[in-house]
């Protein structure tokens, strides 16, 4: 289980994302963001290498306040050929300088996003080391344990879109998939454990909205 550190990290991981989140194109604000945080969870890593935040972080600079669901990685080295997803770096009171990444583009979050869709991960507290996060639900689509063999995400204006190579484990490609990355927050009255015929399945959390109150959307659809 990942460890949380109550120490500092600086820059901080709001000043970060205020400066990184303008010139992303599913950014609806029209200028700086003020940014506050709204929830999220955690994942660990098996390797205990990487640290696997999914952020949700509320910006209130505009008329109305928008929820934006923001899966960071933080790593102690950076991550070759992912210049284009480095938010940007920060120094750790514990652990040193850490190379923060959107996780939308990076393996080892991908991996286990399909784990927690097959049952093998367990969502953790974004505060507390060794807790599991309950209020977290994912349904699970298909059988087995494919894991990835690619990842190609793009991002556009309603969010961001992962293209998934998988393959069995003999290595043999079994099939592909499109994961997609809700960026703006919605709440879902639907029911979130229904996925929905069209959803192969979905991955479904909480956050607060500025009135105190409790909202529940999907953070991932796994589709194909």
């Amino acid at each position: 289980m990942a460890v949380i550190h109550r120490t500092t990290m600086t820059p901080g991981k709001l000043e970060l994302l205020a400066g990184w989140l303008p010139a992303r194109p599913w950014y609806t604000g029209a200028g700086a963001p003020e940014l506050a945080r709204a929830g999220g969870f955690r994942l660990d890593d098996p390797q205990g290498e990487v640290g696997l935040e999914f952020m949700v972080v509320t910006d209130t600079s505009g008329q109305l306040p928008v929820s934006y669901h923001v899966p960071v990685t933080y790593r102690g080295a950076p991550l070759d050929g992912a210049e284009q997803a480095l938010v940007g770096t920060s120094e750790h009171g514990v652990l040193g300088r850490r190379w923060v990444y959107d996780g939308a583009h990076d393996p080892v979050l991908l991996a286990q996003v399909l784990a927690l869709f097959q049952g093998r991960a367990e969502p953790q507290d974004q505060n507390l080391s060794d807790t599991p996060d309950r209020t977290v639900t994912a349904s699970r689509p298909g059988t087995g344990h494919p894991v990835i063999t690619s990842a190609t995400a793009r991002d556009g204006a309603q969010g961001t879109t992962v293209t998934l190579a998988t393959a069995d484990r003999d290595g043999e490609e079994t099939s592909s998939a499109t994961l997609a990355v809700t960026r703006v927050l919605r709440p879902d009255p639907e029911d979130p454990s229904a996925g929905g015929a069209e959803a192969g399945g979905r991955i479904t959390a909480g956050w607060r909205t500025p009135d105190g109150a409790v909202a529940r959307g999907p953070f991932f659809v796994l589709t194909g």
